[in-house]
């Protein structure tokens, strides 16, 4: 058993800085380049992509790898097709059939400044262009082609039907109607906490972990994914919107079901206390290594956008 955590001893936003940065360097090197008569989807891709953020499934994908003795950034063309899946859920999450925002990340949302048939498109392209790099396997030297394949379909998994896209599905489905607990675990560990989940699982597996600590870092994205919604959740309530980045209050306008509709502000803060400890509990038989992801959940509590 390892000694409690002290997040004051670990210098979380200069390590989140910091390998947000290398996420940002990978995509800006290797997205394509904009020319040819198919120059303005490109230009959408790179706007989405490149757009800020704050990484986290690419980082989480590190840690893990970091966690199980590897060296994350050495995995750092996968945590960015992670990335590229996440940015192209945001695009289509953002039109008008969808969620219809104006707003990502402080900026106006793709279809805004290029159209909706082409954000349509930049979600497509980075969603194709990420398991193109994944499958890539001369960028994970030292990983089984096995292990390679497993990876994508970890990720693939998590993207799909069975993960963040079925998810968005009920979720759109439920707007407006009475929504009991299952459902609503089913939409929050589907729609966000599915790609969170695959995030660790693959940094997991790239980093070379084994057996118990694969399933304990893919236990541990489980409960991180349910904490990140609920967190969302209460921000869409309480939050500021210049800190937050996008317009806020319209899970209630649009009658979403969130655990604040259905508990309460202050049960669902009290859900969200529980979840950390859990996560955190998971994470007990990892050495200093997994610091990051300790440090990284009491962050996902804490955050103001």
């Amino acid at each position: 058993m390892n000694p409690p955590f002290n997040l004051d001893s670990f210098d979380l936003k200069g390590y989140l800085n910091e390998r947000a940065k290398l996420v940002e360097e990978w995509l800006e090197a290797n997205l394509p380049t904009p020319v040819g008569p198919h120059a303005p989807l490109i230009e959408a891709m790179r706007y989405s992509a490149l757009s800020g953020g704050k990484r986290i499934r690419p980082i989480l994908l590190m840690a893990a790898v970091d966690a199980v003795g590897g060296n994350g950034p050495q995995y750092i063309a996968a945590a960015s097709a992670i990335e590229c899946i996440h940015t192209y859920s945001l695009i289509h999450d953002d039109l008008p059939a969808m969620d219809d925002d104006d707003l990502r990340r402080g900026k106006p949302t793709c279809h805004k400044v290029f159209g909706e048939a082409m954000a349509v498109l930049a979600g497509d392209g980075l969603l194709n262009f990420a398991f193109e790099i994944l499958s890539r396997t001369h960028l994970y030297p030292g990983v089984s082609d096995r292990i390679v394949l497993e990876v994508i379909r970890v990720i693939g998994e998590a993207s799909g039907i069975n993960g963040m896209v079925g998810g968005q599905a009920a979720d759109v489905l439920m707007e407006g109607k009475e929504v009991d607990e299952k459902t609503l675990n089913f939409i929050h560990t589907h729609k966000t906490g599915a790609l969170i989940r695959a995030s660790l699982r693959s940094g997991a597996l790239l980093g070379g972990g084994m057996g118990e600590k694969v399933e304990a870092l893919t236990q541990f994205g489980y409960f991180l994914g349910l904490l990140f919604q609920i967190k969302d959740d209460l921000l869409d309530i309480e939050g500021d919107e210049k800190v937050v980045g996008k317009r806020l209050g319209k899970d209630a306008k649009m009658k979403k079901a969130t655990y604040p509709s259905i508990y309460g502000i202050e049960a669902t803060k009290e859900k969200a206390k529980s979840l950390l400890e859990q996560s955190l509990n998971l994470l007990s038989d990892f050495g200093k290594e997994a610091d990051p992801l300790r440090a990284i959940a009491q962050y996902v509590v804490n955050r103001t956008r």
